[in-house]
């Protein structure tokens, strides 16, 4: 079996995402909210956000410590972060609603694994996948530079 070279495989990888963002397409929004929750209502798929702060890795949140913020539920680990994140949720919210940092700085919306994460200057950022992450890793300044101009225009399509 023949394997690409690098340039291949990252041909194919954008080849793959924009397969992602065209079939997916932005994401509809409850009303009043634009956070990626997924057919549950549940933001980061039940990770607590708090978690990749105090403990410096993603953990699973629990149902018994939720809390409703932006039309979705949240879940954390233990009742302490909860009130955390009710005291400030802009401090611990991953940025462009929880959707893919990556796909919004290419002018889309995508779905994360929440193992696929980074804080950079205090804020939470999600990616697709960890091969996504590796691409959004070479330049973090200029694709938090695109995201952050596409954002406002994505946010608000997906709240209408």
């Amino acid at each position: 079996m023949r394997s690409l070279n690098p340039m291949g495989s990252r041909l194919l990888m954008g080849l793959l995402l924009g397969l992602v963002l065209a079939i997916a397409g932005p994401q509809p929004a409850s009303a009043g909210g634009v956070v990626n929750a997924s057919w549950t209502g549940t933001a980061i798929e039940g990770y607590d956000p708090v978690a990749y702060f105090t403990d410096g890795k993603p953990v699973e949140g629990d149902s018994d410590y939720s809390y409703e913020w932006m039309d979705a539920t949240w879940y954390f680990a233990s009742a302490e972060n909860r009130d955390l994140f009710a005291a400030d949720p802009e401090k611990y919210a991953p940025q462009y609603g929880g959707y893919c940092a990556y796909a919004v700085s290419q002018g889309g919306t995508a779905t994360i694994d929440p193992e696929a994460w980074r804080i950079e200057d205090g804020k939470l950022y999600l990616n697709l996948n960890k091969d996504i992450q590796a691409t959004w890793m070479k330049d973090i300044p200029g694709y938090i530079e695109k995201a952050n101009a596409n954002w406002p225009g994505i946010r608000e399509k997906l709240a209408n």
